[in-house]
């Protein structure tokens, strides 16, 4: 086990979902969490509850789109608790709709966050773990970035999501083999988790005011897209914790891909042999074709 007693997580989006469920794991194995979130009064609850457990809690307010936030992120952890052993780029947006009907501050905003916000978490954090590496031969550190499925399978009517998981994947891929250029002691991870409960969907209540179009609605496309994403994250089996507990088992296992629905990857497969035969990318929907009959209607109908 890498990550244990004594050692330093930092872990954004860590007021819920996939993040509060890593913090709870970490506190469990004895070590010291920052808890990073832009919630405050969520982040005061959950750094309550990880405290209560034993850690040794430092609870930070956070916009990870921010660059100097992020600085000052990393500057109070090392100050606190040294260089972290895990750092778990976590917090994230979801948006969908037609990837034409976005607007600028749509684009601002989830490129802000599910893109920059890991880049943050990467250009900050990296150099002072590989920093402690040099300084310690017994030093192991993990960087995990939370991409998605859809950054693998680009699906349609998800826009800007798309592209932004998609990005989190290279960046990961990239990352990997730069550290492997320079150390054996950090690594990288990315986590691509599918459809699981938990309250992405309601991520537009913590848009900023000057994220926000006034006056403007949602599209057809973006309703669409909001309800079915609310239907298939609110359905999913498969539970926040039991991700949060593939994100350690492949850092213990030094495992740089982590599945939460190993069975989706039959997609991607799909989409890698229409890349690799210069084939037109395959309907998405041609093993239930009934959904994506509806999805046609209910975009074209006046």
């Amino acid at each position: 086990m890498t990550l244990a007693r004594g050692q330093t997580a930092v872990i954004t989006g860590a007021a819920s979902g996939f993040g509060l469920e890593a913090s709870r794991i970490a506190a469990r194995r004895g070590m010291n969490v920052v808890m990073a979130d832009v919630q405050p009064d969520a982040l005061e609850l959950a750094s309550r509850e990880i405290t209560a457990l034993g850690a040794a809690v430092l609870p930070f307010k956070l916009d990870v789109s921010n660059a100097s936030q992020v600085e000052a992120l990393a500057e109070a952890t090392v100050q606190r608790f040294g260089a972290p052993h895990l750092v778990f780029n976590n917090a994230g947006v979801g948006a969908g709709g037609l990837i034409w009907e976005h607007s600028l501050k749509d684009w601002e905003w989830v490129v802000g966050v599910n893109l920059m916000g890991v880049a943050h978490g990467v250009r900050v954090f990296t150099p002072r773990m590989l920093a402690a590496a040099q300084a310690d031969a017994g030093y192991q550190g993990h960087i995990v970035n939370t991409a998605s499925m859809a950054g693998l399978l680009c699906p349609p009517n998800m826009g800007v999501y798309n592209v932004t998981k998609a990005a989190v994947v290279s960046m990961s891929e990239t990352l990997h083999q730069d550290l492997a250029l320079v150390t054996e002691q950090v690594h990288a991870h990315v986590l691509c988790p599918y459809f699981v409960p938990t309250g992405i969907h309601h991520s537009e209540r913590n848009r900023p005011d000057g994220m926000k179009d006034a006056g403007l609605r949602p599209t057809k496309s973006q309703l669409i897209a909001a309800a079915m994403s609310e239907k298939a994250v609110t359905s999913g089996r498969i539970t926040a914790a039991q991700v949060a507990q593939f994100v350690f088992d492949a850092c213990d296992a030094n495992r740089f891909w982590i599945y939460s629905h190993p069975k989706a990857l039959g997609g991607v497969q799909t989409r890698m042999e229409d890349q690799v035969m210069a084939r037109n990318p395959t309907d998405p929907f041609k093993d239930r074709p009934e959904i994506g009959t509806e999805l046609r209607r209910a975009l074209r109908e006046g």
